[in-house]
């Protein structure tokens, strides 16, 4: 007795599913995406640090903090290694002071010309991923089946970063 071939799927029907939940993922971490996105441009020229006579806007420093330790706060002074209980500070020891060494004149290094495109070529990619996300976002919010639930994951996508970046502060 001959067995009935299988049916197969429809690749129409599997293509619109993957699309569907492409498009529901994307609007869920797109806003996530887009901050990556700003605060990576921002640290590619290390607009997050305060450097010679640059000091950052209070935002942008915690900003780069939740880029790179994913806690919103100002450098500030970081915490030692912790201490091991019942261990004692080690005594002081009776060494010489360093010898004074004369300062040498150093001038600024110039950076290289692979290192300069490199770093603008990232900030192209920022911006386009930055560009990418909010046009996709656009695109499934404006012709997307499922508004109401395409808005809830992108309004879901916002408020549960920022609570956890709320709750994340000392």
């Amino acid at each position: 007795m001959a067995r009935a071939p299988k049916p197969r799927s429809n690749p129409a029907l599997r293509f619109a599913a993957v699309r569907r939940i492409h498009t529901y993922l994307g609007l869920l971490i797109a806003p996530s995406v887009l901050l990556f996105a700003l605060t990576g441009a921002l640290q590619i020229y290390k607009l997050h640090e305060a450097h010679e006579a640059y000091v950052p806007p209070p935002v942008i420093e915690k900003l780069g903090m939740v880029h790179k330790v994913q806690v919103y706060r100002a450098h500030g002074k970081r915490p030692g290694p912790p201490a091991a209980e019942g261990a004692r500070p080690a005594a002081p020891t009776a060494a010489k002071p360093p010898e004074a060494k004369p300062p040498e004149a150093k001038t600024p290094a110039k950076p290289k010309l692979a290192v300069t495109l490199l770093k603008a070529f990232f900030l192209l990619v920022s911006i386009a991923l930055a560009a990418a996300t909010v046009l996709g976002a656009w695109m499934a919010l404006a012709y997307g089946r499922e508004k109401t639930l395409s808005w809830i994951l992108l309004g879901a996508g916002t408020v549960i970063p920022a609570v956890l970046i709320i709750l994340s502060a000392p």
